[in-house]
């Protein structure tokens, strides 16, 4: 990937997710050398307008994020991108969001329960994705079904030490 190409991307992201929500510019940057990670961008006119950052992984894939320009929200790309995405796959699709106790969150959570997802009753927490930032308390949404507690613990393993660096017992 250009470095115009990831600018781009990663100015979708600042203008999409609070910083507890994304990385740095180089923590973002250094995660496209990992053969697990890839981004996936949607282009318009020589320009990325949107885009999925997601890990495979041999159990799962993983939406770490799903971002559109602010200039063109609401268009259904969104749905667009995250339906192309889980159609090609023939494992499970995972995602986190935020436990539906605000309107904006609850929302989301419909967004994607739209799309085919389901909201795991687990609890989970998302280890800091920079430094000195506090752990996030998530929920896990999943495609197509919902997760046992075993699937969920082994995931989620996966997660911790291949996503977020942290040991498994976090």
């Amino acid at each position: 990937m250009q470095d115009s190409q990831f600018d781009q991307i990663y100015a979708i992201m600042e203008a999409s997710f609070p910083e507890i929500e994304r990385r740095t510019y180089a923590g973002a940057k250094e995660l496209l050398s990992d053969p697990n990670y890839r981004l996936i961008p949607e282009v318009e006119d020589n320009k990325i307008i949107a885009f999925l950052a997601v890990w495979e992984f041999p159990m799962f894939r993983f939406v770490e994020h799903i971002a559109v320009d602010p200039g063109v929200r609401g268009s259904g790309l969104g749905g667009k991108l995250m339906t192309a995405y889980i159609a090609e796959s023939l494992k499970p699709v995972l995602l986190e969001v935020e436990p539906p106790t605000t309107d904006i969150a609850e929302r989301r959570v419909n967004f994607y329960t739209r799309l085919g997802f389901h909201l795991n009753d687990f609890d989970y927490m998302q280890p800091p994705l920079q430094i000195g930032m506090p752990d996030l308390p998530l929920k896990m949404m999943s495609y197509p079904q919902t997760l046992t507690e075993a699937t969920f613990s082994v995931c989620k393993d996966i997660l911790y030490t291949k996503v977020y660096k942290v040991a498994r017992t976090y």
